[in-house]
């Protein structure tokens, strides 16, 4: 299949970029995305020309860092699929695909499509960790868990922290990212004991970091390659107003 792509470049965060196009020519409909990225640079390469960058890691949909916009949806057309796990069938021979980087304030392109996510890595320094009980792990058995609790819990912990979520939102907003992160732990019993603690300083954290506000109309859930529900947003939406009120009678 032959496709054209107009694909971002940018030298750096301080640089003006712009899109520019690109001839993919006798790309294999079972190649991934990214596969027919490394196709295109190779060519780039063999021309002389800069190769695109673009970031990767496990290519198989686990670590979150193929973060790209693809026609304007994070991660491309696809439902619950990673950028990397996204196969060119998909596509038609003749499409037109842009190719941009995540756009978010709090997310600073590096270069071409590479974004500095590490705002992210601040709100998980803030509060999503249990620092209670430290040491050696206690056997499986000793610590009884509701079977729903574990679910809910796994199901928060499936959120690979890819940042499609804050893409997708027009504010900006992180809040399906920190609501899956604190409800992973706030879920479970060892992380109760930490649970108001860990939801003030997670927002606060995701306030100075510069991401908007939530307006509920859920592009974030929609785009999430693993599906991480809003319902989580309503989960820490309570959990922050019951932790505000309880600081502010503490402070009195």
């Amino acid at each position: 299949m032959n496709l054209k792509l107009r694909v971002w470049r940018q030298k750096d965060r301080n640089a003006p970029g712009k899109l520019v196009e690109y001839e993919a020519g006798d790309i294999d409909p079972e190649m991934s995305f990214l596969e027919m990225l490394d196709v295109v640079n190779e060519r780039l390469i063999g021309a002389g020309d800069e190769p695109i960058a673009f970031d990767h890691d496990c290519r198989e949909g686990i670590c979150g860092t193929c973060s790209a916009t693809i026609n304007g949806i994070p991660h491309g057309p696809e439902r619950a699929t990673t950028v990397c796990q996204l196969h060119m069938r998909h596509f038609k021979d003749g499409d037109i695909l842009t190719i941009e980087p995540f756009r978010a304030k709090p997310f600073p392109v590096i270069r071409d499509l590479m974004v500095d996510r590490s705002a992210f890595d601040r709100i998980i320094e803030s509060g999503g960790f249990v620092s209670v009980r430290t040491g050696s792990a206690p056997e499986a058995n000793t610590l009884p868990i509701p079977k729903d609790a574990a679910e809910t819990a796994m199901d928060a912990a499936a959120c690979i922290g890819c940042g499609a979520c804050v893409a997708a939102c027009k504010n900006a907003s992180a809040m399906l990212f920190v609501a899956a992160k604190s409800s992973q732990l706030n879920t479970l019993p060892q992380g109760k004991p930490e649970k108001d603690r860990r939801v003030l300083n997670m927002v606060a954290a995701m306030d100075e970091a510069g991401f908007g506000n939530c307006t509920n109309q859920y592009e974030c859930s929609a785009v999430c390659p693993k599906t991480i529900s809003e319902d989580f947003i309503a989960q820490l939406n309570r959990e922050y107003l019951v932790a505000s009120v309880k600081q502010s009678f503490a402070g009195k």
